[in-house]
C-alpha cells in the first residue's frame, strides 16, 4: 500500500540554473550561455520597467504614491 506523501515543489528554475556545474561547458558554450543570460536580463528590465509605468500611471490617477 502505498502512501500519498505531498510532491515536493520542483526546484525553481533560477535555483537551478544557480546551482549548475559550468565547469563542464566549453568556452563557446559559456560565450552563447552569457549571451542568451543578457537577452533574458534585457527582456526582464524592459518587462518591468513597463509595468512599474503601468503602477504609476494608475498611482498617478487613483491619488497613490
Amino acid at each position: 500500500m502505498f502512501h500519498d506523501e505531498p510532491a515536493k515543489p520542483a526546484m525553481p528554475p533560477l535555483d537551478a540554473l544557480e546551482r549548475e556545474d559550468l565547469d563542464r561547458h566549453s568556452l563557446t558554450e559559456l560565450i552563447e550561455r552569457i549571451a542568451r543570460l543578457d537577452a533574458e536580463i534585457d527582456r526582464t528590465k524592459k518587462l518591468h520597467a513597463a509595468k512599474a509605468a503601468s503602477k504609476a500611471a494608475a498611482d498617478a490617477l487613483f491619488g497613490k504614491g
